[in-house]
Order: structure tokens, then sequence, then C-alpha cells
């Protein structure tokens, strides 16, 4: 057989430079298949097919299918900018609520390893309330010394009583500086007291929340045992 390169007549010319390009020049020189197809029904019930995304089905499903026409995918609907908007919310919405339940399983694991039992958190309550009670023991102490230190300085103005302006001044200014040393005392009392009820309020809810704990805990221990 003859060379076709170097042999062929001028007639077969251009089909003998064909025939001697390299196979992948021939394959470049071929149109690119087609990667894939659009396909949906649009609004008004027209099958419509396009080798991009179909503008007439923004507002719903397309199917992508491969040149075989099986499903390579499918893309959903277009979103508005509220519905966009709609949707990130509830996403958003969905995770602080993912998170929410994370902290709260967190803090139930520490509260089980920190209060194991009933006779622990006790304890640990008392302990509490016995630190504020010895501050506001402290604190009416205080208090009543005070009182102590200004019932002489009420009996000496007592003596001025039907003339006040003839009593002495640092008398009165004694008196003023203690009355006013009694109210703070009295007002540091009064937020221990509000501390105390903090406290016993926090504990309580603890407790409450560690009853459901520890029965839990029980049951999921006895469950292996049953079986």
């Amino acid at each position: 057989m003859l060379n076709t390169c170097s042999q062929s007549p001028r007639a077969v010319l251009l089909l003998g430079l064909l025939l001697c390009l390299p196979a992948t020049r021939l394959a470049q020189a071929q149109p690119a298949a087609t990667q894939g197809i659009y396909t949906c029904v649009d609004a008004k019930g027209r099958n419509l097919t396009s080798d991009r995304p179909i503008p007439e089905c923004s507002d719903r499903e397309q199917k992508m299918l491969n040149p075989s026409g099986t499903v390579k995918g499918k893309i959903g609907p277009t979103l508005t900018a509220q519905e966009r908007s709609e949707l990130e919310a509830k996403e958003r919405a969905q995770l602080e609520e993912q998170a929410r339940l994370n902290e709260e399983k967190r803090r139930d694991r520490a509260l089980l390893v920190r209060y194991p039992n009933k006779p622990v958190h006790d304890k640990e309550r008392a302990g509490a309330l016995a630190q504020i009670n010895v501050v506001k023991q402290a604190a009416q102490h205080r208090s009543e010394e005070l009182v102590r230190q200004r019932t002489p300085l009420l009996e000496e103005l007592e003596f001025y009583k039907k003339n006040p302006v003839k009593a002495p001044p640092s008398v009165r200014r004694q008196l003023d500086e203690v009355n006013q040393s009694i109210a703070i005392q009295t007002r540091f009392i009064a937020d221990q007291d509000a501390e105390i009820t903090r406290v016993n309020a926090r504990f309580d809810e603890e407790l409450a929340r560690l009853k459901q704990l520890w029965a839990q805990q029980a049951g999921a221990t006895a469950a292996p045992k049953a079986r």
C-alpha cells in the first residue's frame, strides 16, 4: 500500500493530510461532547430542555441529565431575597437550638461530676450559706457596736433638747457619722439576706435538675442488669 502522505494525487491531498494527523489532534478537532442537559416542566405544563439552567423553571426543580439520558442530579428553585432570608433565619435558629442543647448536655455532665449524689450537693449548699452568714454576723456585730456608741451621744443631746442650738457641734457631727455607719451596715446586712435567697434558689434549681439526672443515671445502670 502506498504512503498516502507522500504519493496521493492532488485530488485526495486533503484526505491524505487528515489521515496523517495524530489521533490526539483529530480528537481535538471534534466538537466537545455535551456535558449535561437540563429539563423541566414549566408553569404552563411545557416540557423544556436546554444545555443550561432554564429561566422559565427558576421557580421549580430542574433535572440534570447525562448525555445518555440518565438523571445526573437536580437543582432546586431559585429563591427570592425574602425566601433566602427566611431560609437563613431558619437555619440560624436550628444552629442556635443545637448549640443550646449541646451546652445543656455539657452543663448536665458537669453537674453530675460535681454532685454525684444529694449529700454532696447538700454539703456544698451548707458551706456556701455558712460563708455568707459569717459575713452577715460580722456586720450585725458592727451594727450593734455602733448602736452602743450612739447611746451616749443621744443622751448628751437629750440634755439640749429644749435648746438644740446650744448642743456642741462635735456631738452632732459624731452622731451623724454613727447614724450613717449604721445605715451602711443595715444595707449590707440586707444585701447578705438577698444573697442567701439567691444561693438557695440556685441550689434548689440545681437540685431539681439533679434529681432528674440521678434518676436517668440509675435507670441506665439498672437496664444492663435487667438483661
